[in-house]
Parts: structure tokens; C-alpha cells; sequence
């Protein structure tokens, strides 16, 4: 599956950093979740791995008050929004700038769909110390399918990432080598008023199609009209439904 390329992704990343917080509310949720079945752990060193403009850097910290967090992202732009008091690190998830068995916590929520998996397992299983824990969110295939349904009819772009199933996901962690795996699945759905909301919230947190195959041109009106009209087909009394498909990865070095 071909991922968009770093440039693309932090491009991406940098022009939503300034709307990503008003319009993160499934990611917050998500983040929530993954951060209420966190371990004990004893002063522990802890990655936050794509940290995004930190909103877990306060749920790590009442989780475990005495350790040491370092937030790290590809993109400046969302770093600089992380507090100031946090030890921040701009690096790529797939080549960690830290050395071997370094952490005790390697935690990812909603970052590894942008990268190559099996890299980034890699590196958590590499600056892991032994025992150490991986515990991260990420998305799976029928995230987004709405979007899908309703752009099938007049194109054939990509409108969304390719997303790995549960399936692979899973055989990448075996395959690294940890010796405890164990996964998850939920799905969290997030309602809009119209389409143009839709989109706009997709836009605002940085999800929006950045590889290959995306549409490079402006949509027509008439073709605009019917994905309209084909997403209407799934209007629900809260809104327009968008689905995230939310996989949970947690792992033992």
C-alpha cells in the first residue's frame, strides 16, 4: 500500500496546525480512550509519537506525574503548539532520533496511518527497553467509507488514505518481534450539518488525501451536486456521519 510521501504528510500538517484543535473532537476522543487503559509503569521514560499539537501530553503527565516525556512530530508547525514546558523533538516516526532501549512507553495515537508500519514498529521495538510497552491508536479500512460511497459515482481519485486491516496490522507486530500482541476495534463516528462542513472539518485536522491518485482539480458544480446528493442517502437525525475505524495496538517488548 503506497503512502503519501514525508513531504506531502508535513504539508499537510502544517497548514492545519492552526484550525487542528477546534476541530479535533474524534481524535480527543480517541486519545481519551487509549489513555484510560494505560499500565502502571514506575517513573517511566515515555514517547509521545506523532504528538500533534500535544493534547496528551496532560493526560500522560496525571498518568504518571514523575515522568519524562519527550513529544515528538514531523511537522514544526504542530510542535510549536505543543506547551512550552514539554521537551519537544521534530523527527520522523519511521527513523527515531533516540537511542536503543531508551523508553519504557512508546504511545502513538493516530500518526502510524501516515507511515510505513513496519518501520515504525521497528523503531518502538528498538528504543523500547525490555518489557517496555507499545500502546497506540491508529485507523483501519472502513474509516471514511462514507466518503467513498459518495465520491464512487463520479470519479475514481482517491479520497482517502489507504488504511491496514486489523489483519496486518497485527502480523507487522508479530513480525517485529514482540512477543505480546494484542488488538482492539472500535469505531467513533463524528456528525456534520452538511458537506461543506464535513469536508472543511477533514481539512482542519490535516486528513485530508495527500498521495497519489488525489484529485488535483476542481470539482464541477453538477459532480459536486451529486456527491451531495449521494452522501444525503446516509444522513442520520444527529448529521452527515463520518466513521473512523479505530484499531488499538498494544504490545509488549
Amino acid at each position: 500500500m503506497t503512502k503519501p510521501s514525508k513531504a506531502r504528510v508535513r504539508l499537510s500538517f502544517e497548514k492545519a496546525a492552526p484550525t487542528y484543535d477546534q476541530a479535533a473532537d474524534v481524535q480527543r476522543r480517541i486519545c481519551d480512550r487509549l489513555a484510560a487503559a494505560l499500565p502502571d509503569l514506575r517513573t517511566p521514560g515515555i514517547l509521545d509519537a506523532g504528538c500533534g499539537t500535544g493534547y496528551a501530553l496532560r493526560l500522560l503527565q496525571a498518568r504518571y506525574p514523575d515522568a519524562r516525556i519527550l513529544t515528538l512530530d514531523l511537522s514544526v508547525a504542530m510542535l510549536k503548539r505543543v506547551p512550552d514546558h514539554a521537551l519537544r523533538l521534530a523527527g520522523d516516526l519511521e527513523h527515531l532520533p533516540l537511542a536503543p532501549h531508551s523508553l519504557d512507553l512508546y504511545w502513538s495515537s493516530l500518526a502510524v496511518q501516515w507511515c510505513d508500519l513496519p518501520a515504525v514498529l521497528q523503531e518502538a521495538s528498538r528504543t523500547l527497553r525490555p518489557g517496555g510497552t507499545l500502546r497506540l491508536a491508529t485507523l483501519g479500512p472502513a474509516t471514511f467509507h462514507e466518503l467513498r460511497h459518495a465520491f464512487a459515482e463520479i470519479d475514481r481519485h482517491e479520497h482517502t488514505l489507504g488504511f491496514l486491516t486489523p489483519g496486518a496490522i497485527e502480523d507487522a507486530a508479530r513480525a517485529t518481534g514482540f512477543p505480546t500482541v494484542d488488538l482492539a476495534r472500535h469505531t467513533e463516528i463524528a456528525h456534520y450539518p452538511d458537506l461543506k462542513t464535513l469536508l472543511r472539518a477533514v481539512k482542519a485536522v490535516g486528513a485530508n488525501q495527500v498521495g497519489e491518485g488525489r484529485r488535483t482539480s476542481l470539482m464541477s458544480r453538477q459532480a459536486l451536486a451529486r456527491v451531495e446528493a449521494a452522501f444525503e442517502t446516509l444522513r442520520t437525525p444527529a448529521g452527515l456521519p463520518l466513521s473512523y475505524d479505530v484499531i488499538t495496538l498494544s504490545a509488549q517488548a
